[in-house]
């Protein structure tokens, strides 16, 4: 199964590099991901729990940077082995690029998989690999985008907002006791 697609980073292209090239952001970006260590030189290890139609499994596998042309592109790659549910494995080729709004970050990705998860049907498969690829990359907007800080006026509001809150669904919680 094939997927082409982009997304526009609000942030700058060595910001996207380096949050590529961690063990931290991508263990964040990964749905369903328990563990993920080693670095971007050597591969990194993972574990990933992830439920593919009936088939819940848990895949040990290893992911890998190459072909890396700094600040530009490089390959992810990943295999992994979830026992009796079979493996999967894929590969995402990632270039960036500059744009006013910040980094267009363009993948192609390629992902197999055998065993009982090949025996779901394409359409099952294509459909989670499809959803896995858009929230992996989603989650990895989200984890780059570095988000505007409040101004210090709305800042300091907001605990007396939630106090507010919090006294408010007390006595609603009371009056609904008989307190």
């Amino acid at each position: 199964m094939e997927l082409h697609d982009s997304r526009t980073i609000a942030a700058s292209r060595s910001e996207v590099w380096d949050a590529l090239l961690s063990a931290d952001v991508l263990r964040e970006c990964v749905p369903g991901c328990q563990e993920m260590t080693g670095t971007a030189e050597d591969g990194f290890d993972a574990t990933v729990v992830q439920k593919v139609g009936p088939v819940k499994a848990t895949f040990k596998g290893k992911v890998t940077l190459s072909d890396m042309v700094s600040g530009e592109s490089l390959k992810l790659s990943g295999e992994g082995k979830g026992g009796a549910a079979g493996f999967a494995k894929g590969a995402a080729d990632v270039t960036l690029s500059d744009v006013p709004e910040g980094t267009l970050l363009t993948y192609n990705v390629d992902a197999r998989v055998g065993g009982k998860l090949a025996q779901l049907g394409g359409r099952v498969v294509d459909g989670f690999a499809k959803k896995m690829a858009d929230q992996f990359f989603q989650n990895f907007q989200s984890a780059v985008e570095v988000e505007p800080e409040a101004p210090a006026d709305e800042a300091a509001a907001e605990p007396e907002h939630q106090a507010e809150e919090a006294t408010e669904k007390k006595g609603w919680l009371k009056r609904v006791l008989g307190g």
